[in-house]
C-alpha cells in the first residue's frame, strides 16, 4: 500500500508542475521483468499455503537480493532510484540476519502472534537482530508496519515518479 501511494503522490505531484504521464512510458528498464517476478514471488510467498512450509521465507530474500542488484544496475536509468537500493539493500540486510524473515513489532504484528512467523515475516523480540531496520513504523491510516527501508523505497518510488512524470527529456534509454 506504501508504495503504490508513492506512485500516486510521484504521479499527482508531477502533473501538478506541467508534466505529463504520458512521460512515464518512456522510461526503459533493463530486465523489467525481474521486479514482478520479486513481487510475484513475495506474495505468494506470504498468501499461499506456502507460508507454511520452513525454508520458503528464503526464495523472498533471494528476490530481494535481486532486486538490489536490479536497482544498482538501472541507477543512471532513473532519478533518486538510489534511494530504492538503500531501502532494499536495509531491508535484505535485516531479513539476511534473521534467517530469511523481517521482524515485526509485537503491537503491530497482529495475526502474527499467534503464528511466530508468517512467510518472510517474524514477531520482533529479544531472539531477532537489528529490531531497528524491520517493521514497526505505523503511517496513519493505514493499520501495516514498515521499516526504515520501506520508507526509503517508498520516498525514492516518489521521487523517481515526480521527476519522471515531470520532465521526460532526463530520461536516459
Amino acid at each position: 500500500m506504501l508504495f503504490l501511494l508513492a506512485i500516486v503522490l510521484g504521479v499527482l505531484a508531477g502533473l501538478l508542475v506541467g508534466g505529463r504521464i504520458t512521460n512515464l512510458a518512456r522510461i526503459r528498464f533493463r530486465w523489467p521483468w525481474l521486479i514482478v517476478v520479486a513481487v510475484l514471488v513475495r506474495e505468494v510467498v506470504l498468501l499461499s499455503p506456502l507460508n507454511r512450509i520452513e525454508g520458503a521465507q528464503y526464495a523472498y530474500l533471494i528476490t530481494l537480493a535481486a532486486i538490489v542488484a536490479w536497482t544498482i544496475w538501472n541507477l543512471n536509468r532513473l532519478p533518486a532510484i538510489w534511494l530504492i537500493t538503500a531501502g532494499s539493500a536495509l531491508n535484505l540486510i535485516v531479513i539476511a540476519a534473521n534467517r530469511g524473515r523481517m521482524p515485526v513489532a509485537p503491537e503491530i504484528a497482529g495475526s502474527l502472534l499467534r503464528r511466530g512467523t508468517l512467510g518472510q515475516y517474524t514477531v520482533m523480540g529479544s531472539g531477532t537482530n537489528l529490531n531497528f531496520f524491520g517493521d514497526w513504523i505505523t503511517l496513519y491510516p493505514v493499520p501495516e508496519a514498515y521499516s526504515l527501508g520501506d520508507v526509503l523505497i517508498a520516498i525514492g518510488i516518489a521521487v523517481a515518479v515526480f521527476i519522471s512524470t515531470a520532465t521526460p527529456t532526463r530520461i536516459v534509454s
